[in-house]
């Protein structure tokens, strides 16, 4: 029995079922939109909070609320659209025209807040053009084709968003934007109840996604006023409008994650949500939504205390909320105090996310083999440091690894090349014991031994390139820096597909040459489905992303010479 050939096809087929296997479970689990959506940018229901806030029951007075209201979770019911300042029905051209939104826009974001609320209805990347061929259309990551919104506010007692309606906040102007030399812009929001004054406070800064949500609150009565602060994220259960799809048609996750003790990144997805609703008590910690290369966060500013995290579906309705609330927050009479939260709208930047909140960098899910993809990310994105472009670290970052593995591998090429010498004694072998597989079996080893040969050699580089190859897959696929990265000549962007399938077609035929410096197995049956493999490899490469394919077309080339090499020394030595 040809053992070096059945563990190769063994290897090779594991690659392929683990490579099918990361794709639909990390990539495959978000819902795709059965319908095509609309052109048309309407804003995100804004109608109160689109549910009942935490801590209030169905039945209750908006006034009345649980002595702990972290611990409580929000109802289903739908607050009603109250008088006219809270009427969603807006036209939606009045998204950009109406006084009842403020624009507002930095050098990485733009957003539009409704007055009506304080919510977050839109947000756009500057510095991610929607596609190669729109270089000056921001892409929209909130989007309200996703009824997508940041919404947040303070309940309980003296809360102002209640079952009557949501506060009417107002601004000294409609749009800002922070000018060159600022590095932070303010944008402030008031709303007056009765002799208590509110304002809700934007802080942008400059080259920064993360926004400060805060609540000044000037007690100027009597009477202590209570009330607890949440932040959701809303959003529907569809594929994300303006996404890059592959040709292949598989979307990336879409979904919910949040953070416990036991579990700093566990994710939410739409299907469990409609199951089971999730809720998690924890100190500090954050809940976010999950997109490719991009997340939305709520992360409270405290992280001392304890706040709840939940996750729920709204009945009827093709929407979830994904959110917190905080402790009850007293202020004594005469007295101003300030609490907030932080909400992030950008890239999966795991740096960045690692400073804002424990295991909001996790977000960049990179597997089971994430102890192999973060050196390896960490040191693809020291390459392209010093040459500035992505395709050049790929090819520099495989040179590094081959050579690094190059020890072992020689061992893996040594035993084939002893194998090859070994083919016309195999040979004579097979015609003198023609159909007897055992006594050719037994004569097979034997000449192994003498010749001091290893069958299962020859499979040391295609096991040792096999967690390398699935660690680098999930880098490719999760790196927001290779979004739109151009290599070289046709390939203008790393994370797709190559469009006229030039890399794969090459990868086969580097493959189909490796194949041949390798010594052919007696089986005719093998010997055919070996043949085979490189074809099929490359149909199978066709609609992987061009930096992954062309990872494994200069591993191949680089294990073609390393292969030539080892063999010419077994030939000279032999």
């Amino acid at each position: 029995m040809d053992f070096q050939r059945i563990l190769l096809m063994l290897g090779l087929a594991v690659t392929t079922y683990m490579l099918i296997l990361a794709w639909n479970e990390d990539y495959g689990s978000g819902r795709v939109a059965t319908d095509a959506v609309t052109t048309t940018a309407a804003p995100a229901t804004t109608d109160g909070i689109d549910n009942l806030l935490p801590g209030m029951d169905a039945d209750a007075s908006p006034a009345v609320a649980t002595e702990n209201t972290a611990e409580i979770l929000p109802t289903d019911e739908l607050l009603p659209a109250g008088n006219s300042q809270t009427d969603s029905s807006v036209d939606p051209v009045a998204l950009g025209t109406s006084n009842r939104y403020i624009t507002v826009s930095t050098d990485v974001l733009n957003i539009t807040i409704d007055t009506v609320g304080g919510d977050i209805v839109t947000a756009s990347l500057v510095k991610f053009p929607v596609t190669i061929d729109q270089p000056d259309e921001p892409f929209v990551l909130m989007d309200p084709r996703n009824a997508y919104a940041a919404q947040s506010g303070l309940i309980g007692t003296n809360g102002t968003d209640t079952a009557a309606g949501r506060p009417k906040f107002q601004a000294a102007r409609q749009h800002y934007s922070l000018q060159q030399g600022e590095d932070q812009l303010l944008v402030e929001l008031d709303f007056q109840q009765d002799a208590v004054l509110i304002t809700k406070r934007f802080t942008l800064r400059k080259g920064d996604y993360l926004v400060d949500v805060d609540y000044a609150v000037a007690n100027n009565t009597s009477s202590p006023w209570t009330a607890a602060m949440f932040g959701q994220i809303k959003r529907d259960g569809q594929a994300p409008a303006l996404v890059d799809q592959n040709a292949m048609g598989l979307a990336p996750y879409t979904g919910g994650a949040a953070y416990s003790v036991d579990a700093p990144y566990t994710k939410i997805t739409f299907d469990d949500v409609e199951e089971n609703p999730y809720k998690g008590v924890v100190e500090g910690g954050y809940i976010a939504l999950v997109q490719h290369y991009f997340v939305t966060a709520w992360v409270p500013k405290n992280k001392t205390a304890k706040h709840t995290f939940h996750a729920r579906k709204l009945k009827g309705k093709d929407a979830y909320l994904f959110g917190f609330t905080t402790e009850q927050w007293t202020i004594a009479p005469g007295q101003q105090d300030t609490q907030g939260a932080q909400f992030y709208i950008g890239p999966k930047d795991q740096y960045r996310l690692e400073e804002i909140s424990p295991g909001l960098n996790l977000t960049v899910d990179y597997g089971f083999l994430w102890w192999l993809a973060q050196p390896m990310f960490a040191l693809l994105t020291y390459v392209h440091g010093l040459v500035n472009n992505w395709g050049i670290a790929i090819i520099v970052l495989t040179v590094i690894i081959k050579t690094l593995l190059f020890p072992l591998s020689a061992a893996g090429f040594r035993s084939m090349a002893k194998m090859r010498k070994l083919q016309p004694e195999m040979a004579r072998l097979k015609e003198r014991y023609g159909d007897d597989r055992q006594q050719f079996t037994q004569a097979m080893m034997a000449l192994y031994k003498k010749e001091g040969a290893n069958p299962l050699g020859g499979c040391l580089p295609i096991l040792l390139q096999m967690p390398v190859f699935l660690a680098l897959y999930w880098t490719l696929m999760e790196s927001y820096e290779l979004r739109q990265a151009p290599f070289m000549l046709w390939i203008n962007d790393l994370s797709t597909m190559d469009p006229y399938f030039v890399l794969p077609i090459l990868m086969g035929i580097s493959m189909f040459v490796t194949q041949m410096m390798q010594p052919e197995p007696p089986d005719p049956m093998q010997a055919k489905v070996m043949k085979v493999m490189p074809v099929m490899f490359t149909f199978f490469f066709l609609w992987f992303p061009s930096g992954l394919v062309l990872y494994w077309l200069v591993n191949n080339l680089l294990s073609i010479a390393q292969q030539w090499y080892v063999t010419r020394q077994v030939e000279r030595a032999g």
